[in-house]
């Protein structure tokens, strides 16, 4: 809405003139059913009354406003604008002025013609000021306009003017239609600009508006208390809604804008703050106890010096799970930061106190890879490690179920086939969760449920009334408002340093032109030096392509094919992607890990997690079609062993905002950094899908725009809660009646107390 920041606007000198007397659901308020009398004879209306009953509406736009789902008075209250149109330049017709400002002038349609130019198609618009003058607005190729042009329709125009004898004239202005008792007078400093939906015109809105705001906004109830508001400078409910519609001035409409972006963040982390409270108040563990002998005995199994951010890392969670209380942790670590041996470490420790874990991962070929590792790496040792995957043959399956309800296999690996039906744990201990965003709140919501012994199990009754620790992981480095949001109750680590050895890798942005030559240089490395490389493509069909963005699009078989018969004819090429069975997937892997494949052609299958030492050729195909943390994880799959990586991009230079994305993942390879790059470049967006994650979508708050006000409702949220921990006092019964409302059930909180 706005481009400015937010906080640089917020002083005590712009709040002090603003302060008068009130909200429902929006994300923001509480209904108040109090009726509001306008006369003896007029029938009462409240915020849940229907729209078709409000001034200016009736039956027919009641229906076209329930198209965006507008049925009642609160819905349309809080039906914000999405922008403004500037009317401090509103100008009379004497006042007009050649120069490059932006000017407004408001008159009625006189009338209009159009012809065929040397240009294309010339619309020519001519409005009487008043009497005063005509203005003629100019369009090419804007004939559709015409359908909205009515003879004395009273039009608002915004551009910049110029001189033409005998007209002023201005090219391709803004043109706003105004209701017949809208005059320049009557015209708000800030026009406010809604969603709209076909049958629906701004002025319409705006007027509905206009008669409304007068009668609804004393029946809106507050949330905050008096002292509050005082406290932390926002304005009231009734007041700031009156604002954010038609704000008298700039100051104001930053102010108004703040009061409902903070109290959406606030409620948010009220809720993260409840669940914190509910995890370390009602839920117990084993403590899981490390001492130099255990200590001792896992380092043996790690050939190698850890790194200070593993050996930070993994102090932090030694320390949570010799607690009482569940660990609750979520471990960042760049690509190649060394996340799995932190993993090992973990389940090694629970393994020495007599506990189980689980080792869950988003997708097969991942969890494979980590069954692989583990293997590897305890293969001297008398672990057993129990795969859990969909598609098992009947006789292991039934084999691996039985090491688990025995305790004889101490390590369950798998993907969410964990999560149906039940796993019979003999003593589990300790869940960790790989690039944990891929899963969604209910999806991990259900593991903690499968996680939990059955009471009428007489093998686990013992250990019915402990849960396990919990930790997440991702090597997609998060921006810290995405964390402090979606992952706002965990305790949060985080990993940035490489291990020694790790080999850099070389990053370039190739143009048409110079795409043969790095198929040469692949192809040389291949033959000469028996590289192996990825060439990572978006799709795998042209079918699979949305509507409208398939020209440049390259399909998997269609790379595949014009690779295999053109720069990298006489090479192995195997392809994969998500769409083959396991056994498919599988089978390629292991003639890509053998070097039988030297180039694999693949979707973002082999995004996280796949560990292949000689890789270290990468060529991604129409790179603006995949984020900077999503590429960052792909560049990830390169350089692993001991030769230096390689990573070339192709792109569509035509893309929006592509080059500026491409140059800064050519320039910095800081994962962290690049994903608030990321951020700042794409917008909050659904960057990793609310909806996958079931968290309601923010209707008003920005992360990009709005961290600072995130940074402010974490901090008062979390203090509130210390305050008032299960926000029982009266005072604060409307915040914790609307934070259980909206994040009470995908927050698991219950009714809290």
């Amino acid at each position: 809405m706005m481009a400015m920041s937010l906080s640089a606007i917020f002083s005590q000198d712009n709040f002090a003139h603003f302060h008068t007397p009130g909200y429902r659901d929006c994300p923001i308020a509480t209904a108040k059913t109090l009726e509001y009398n306008r006369t003896m004879s007029d029938p009462p209306l409240e915020l849940r009354s229907p729209i078709q009953f409000l001034k200016g509406v009736g039956p027919k736009r009641a229906e076209i406003l329930n198209r965006i789902g507008i049925r009642k008075a609160s819905d349309l209250l809080f039906h914000f604008p999405r922008d403004y149109q500037d009317m401090t330049e509103q100008r009379e017709f004497g006042q007009l002025e050649e120069s490059n400002k932006l000017q407004t002038i408001v008159g009625s349609i006189s009338e209009w013609n159009r012809k065929s130019t040397r240009r294309g198609e010339m619309l020519s618009l001519y409005v009487n000021c008043d009497n005063k003058g005509y203005l003629k607005a100019i369009w090419f190729n804007a004939f559709f306009a015409i359908k909205d042009f009515a003879k004395d329709r009273k039009v608002m125009l915004t551009g910049k003017p110029k001189f033409d004898h005998p007209h002023w004239t201005m090219m391709y202005p803004q043109i706003t239609y105004l209701s017949d008792d809208e005059d320049e007078q009557a015209v708000e400093p800030f026009l406010p600009i809604y969603p709209l939906t076909e049958g629906l015109k701004q002025f319409h809105l705006r007027q509905i508006m206009r008669n409304m705001l007068p009668i609804f906004t004393p029946l809106l109830e507050e949330v905050f208390p008096d002292d509050y508001l005082e406290a932390h400078k926002l304005l009231r409910i009734d007041e700031a809604v009156r604002a954010i519609h038609f704000p008298k001035d700039q100051t104001e409409k930053i102010w108004a804008l703040r009061r409902f972006v903070y109290q959406e963040l606030f409620v948010l982390q009220l809720g993260l703050a409840m669940r914190r409270l509910q995890h370390q108040t009602s839920l117990k563990a084993s403590p899981l106890k490390l001492t130099d002998s255990i200590n001792s005995q896992i380092r043996q199994r790690f050939p190698f010096t850890l790194t200070k951010a593993q050996e930070r890392v993994i102090a932090e969670i030694v320390q949570d799970m010799s607690q009482p209380i569940p660990m609750n942790r979520l471990l960042q670590g760049d690509v190649g930061s060394g996340k799995t041996i932190v993993a090992v470490y973990a389940m090694l420790l629970a393994a020495a106190n007599g506990y189980q874990s689980v080792f869950m991962a988003p997708t097969e070929v991942l969890a494979r890879q980590h069954l692989r590792t583990l293997t590897r790496m305890l293969e001297n040792d008398s672990f057993n490690i129990a795969p859990v995957f969909g598609g098992q043959k009947t006789a292991e399956r039934a084999r691996v179920l039985r090491d688990i309800a025995t305790g004889s296999a101490q390590i369950i690996v798998g993907t969410q086939a964990l999560i149906h039906g039940e796993i019979p744990f003999n003593k589990l201990g300790l869940v960790i969760i790989d690039e944990q965003h891929k899963f969604g709140v209910m999806q991990r919501a259900a593991l903690k449920l499968a996680a939990t012994p059955n009471a009428a199990d007489s093998r686990v009754a013992a250990n019915t009334s402990f849960d396990p620790h919990y930790l997440v992981m991702t090597a997609t480095p998060i921006p810290r408002s995405v964390t402090m949001t979606m992952f706002g109750d965990l305790d949060v680590s985080i990993m940035n340093e490489m291990p020694p050895g790790r080999q850099p890798v070389k990053t370039y942005i190739a143009d048409p032109e110079h795409q043969p030559a790095w198929w040469d240089f692949v192809a040389r490395k291949v033959a000469e030096e028996h590289w192996q490389g990825y060439v990572v493509v978006p799709l795998v069909e042209e079918s699979a392509v949305p509507k409208g963005q398939g020209l440049d699009a390259q399909s998997l078989i269609e790379v595949y094919e014009r690779l295999s018969t053109g720069p990298l004819k006489g090479f192995r090429l195997g392809m994969i992607h998500g769409r083959m069975s396991t056994e498919e997937k599988e089978r390629i892997m292991f003639e890509f890990r053998t070097g039988e494949i030297q180039i694999l052609v693949a979707t973002t299958v082999i995004e996280v997690g796949v560990d292949v030492p000689n890789a270290n050729l990468l060529t991604i195909e129409n790179a603006e079609r995949f984020g900077l943390s999503q590429l960052h994880q792909l560049r990830g799959r390169i350089g692993r062993g001991k030769n230096p990586g390689y990573c070339t991009v192709f792109y569509n230079p035509s893309a929006e905002n592509a080059q500026k994305r491409l140059k800064a993942f050519e320039k910095l390879s800081d994962g962290f950094r690049l994903a608030e790059k990321d951020f700042e470049i794409r917008g909050s967006g659904d960057l990793f899908g609310t909806q996958q994650h079931g968290m309601p979508p923010f209707r008003v708050a920005d992360l990009v725009r709005d961290k600072e006000i995130l940074y402010e409702a974490r901090g008062d949220a979390m203090c509130l809660v210390q305050g008032d921990p299960g926000l029982a006092r009266p005072e604060h019964a409307k915040l914790r009646k609307q934070m259980l409302s909206r994040y009470g059930t995908v927050l698991n909180l219950g009714d809290v107390g």
